[in-house]
């Protein structure tokens, strides 16, 4: 027997289907506590048990009342990764699309996240921090783990390999130019 006021789910692991009127009040609770890509959004609700069509129709009636607005997510999420998180272009762009974001929208939210700080700057940040754990290591391997990581999140090899070359040469300042051919003084090759 259930409680009053909730509905029986029937089987175990059987999921109770929302009508559109549960969907749209579903839809609205998870827009209340965080901001969604229409794709999410449509996914989510499917998850809770709203048919395909459902869900669709509802994502479609909130982004026609400007609840919904894939480019200003977009532009939200490239500029809070990108600052919080110090995720390069690369990551956020995938990102992005992994979310249903177009690569128009996303290749101009991407751009806008880094208008104010360049990318490079941004990578020498992320790789001053890191570099500091990474100089306890075995001196010899510093150049290499220092690369992968600026590579994981999401920096362009070429920007990855700038920063190692200035931050072991000693380069304070970003805006000093790294000659491509410059030597590895770590030993290591990037």
């Amino acid at each position: 027997m259930t409680a009053p006021g909730r509905r029986s789910r029937g089987a175990v692991g059987e999921r109770p289907t929302l009508d559109a009127k549960a969907a749209r009040r579903a839809a609205v609770d998870l827009l209340a506590r965080k901001a969604w890509s229409r794709r999410e959004l449509t996914r989510r609700l499917e998850r809770r048990g709203a048919p395909a069509d459902v869900a669709a129709d509802v994502v479609a009636e909130l982004a026609a009342r400007g609840y919904l607005d894939d480019e200003g997510f977009a532009r939200w999420w490239a500029q809070a990764r990108g600052q919080g998180r110090r995720v390069g272009s690369m990551r956020l762009r995938r990102e992005l699309l992994a979310k249903g974001i177009s690569r128009e929208l996303a290749a101009a939210a991407v751009a806008a996240a880094f208008a104010e700080t360049p990318e490079l700057d941004r990578a020498l940040d992320a790789g001053r921090r890191r570099l500091a754990a990474l100089s306890r290591a075995s001196r010899g391997r510093v150049p290499a783990r220092l690369a992968d990581y600026l590579l994981r999140r999401g920096y362009p090899p070429s920007v990855a390999a700038r920063v190692v070359r200035a931050l072991l040469a000693g380069a304070e300042d970003a805006e000093i130019a790294v000659p491509d051919s410059a030597d590895d003084d770590g030993g290591g090759s990037v």
